[in-house]
């Protein structure tokens, strides 16, 4: 059976190189819904093949539904369409799906800032931010798809600007943080074309919380599952190897036993984050 489905995934990869196409691991699913019974088995032989060939997903023509959004002081061209963000930075665009497809990179950035959130990077955009800080902002609206992370790669390479990013204090943020920085378990393979080892993790941190004088009613207890998700990332060893100052802020997370959102900062004014949080934390360099 896993033989009969991997085959068939493997024509109709090759089906869509030949006819130079591209499809989902949806529209894949869909081909054979009978014999795939589920997508997370289509799902399973993508990454099978991929491991397989030694490629990326993208090599195979099959490629994520785009989720992550970008905006700010960037100009670039794909497939032929030119994306102009820097006539008015703060307007909102889709990042490009076929990242592959994305050339003729031009900006005046002096970073980029990834936030975690839709909700943030919205916050930003009705603020002005980029107009103001002469920036790229990212979201991958939670955990970041593969167009997001390999946009994300792209501009790194391209620009050679620092790179920031502002997450939930959190379990959930931290770990989408590490994603970003170091890729996925799940997509270890293609680990070197994603990930972002120069990211520097701008907050927010677990003493912020003191630091920015939030009120009491901003924090919210760690559950058993945050908990315990919080001590199996203590075990990765790589934090204590690549990033052991990261390792110590997700302990004394786990010590405090509370967690909160980025919005809480907005107990100050509706635009703290955008007009001195961020600021103030990549002037004075704040990160880590």
């Amino acid at each position: 059976m896993l033989t009969d489905v991997l085959l068939r995934v493997l024509l109709i990869v090759q089906q869509l190189l030949q006819e130079n196409k591209h499809g989902s691991k949806r529209d894949i699913y869909y081909m054979h819904p009978s014999v795939f019974s589920d997508q997370s088995v289509v799902d399973q032989a993508i990454n099978d093949i991929c491991i397989l060939l030694q490629c990326s997903r993208h090599n195979l023509n099959v490629v994520s539904v785009g989720n992550g959004l970008v905006m700010g002081w960037l100009r670039f061209l794909e497939a032929g369409r030119k994306f102009d963000c820097m006539n008015c930075p703060s307007n909102v665009h889709l990042i490009p799906v076929h990242v592959d497809e994305v050339k003729d990179i031009v900006s005046v950035a002096k970073y980029i800032l990834v936030v975690e959130k839709e909700s943030v990077f919205q916050r930003l955009a009705n603020d002005r931010f980029c107009n103001a800080n002469r920036c790229i902002v990212i979201t991958g609206r939670g955990y970041p798809d593969i167009p997001t992370r390999r946009f994300l790669r792209l501009l790194l390479e391209k620009l050679a600007l620092p790179v920031y990013c502002l997450v939930d204090c959190d379990p959930y943020g931290f770990d989408i943080l590490t994603t970003y920085c170091f890729g996925s378990m799940q997509m270890a393979y293609d680990a070197k074309f994603l990930r972002v080892p120069e990211i520097r993790w701008l907050g927010a941190f677990p003493s912020d919380f003191e630091k920015y004088g939030l009120p009491q009613q901003c924090l919210l207890p760690l559950t058993p599952e945050d908990k315990r998700r919080t001590e199996t990332m203590l075990l990765r060893c790589y934090l204590q190897r690549e990033v052991p100052q990261w390792r110590l802020e997700l302990e004394s997370m786990l010590l405090r036993g509370v967690k909160f959102e980025i919005e809480a900062l907005t107990a100050h004014s509706l635009s703290f984050l955008s007009e001195q949080y961020i600021p103030s934390k990549i002037l004075g360099g704040l990160h880590i």
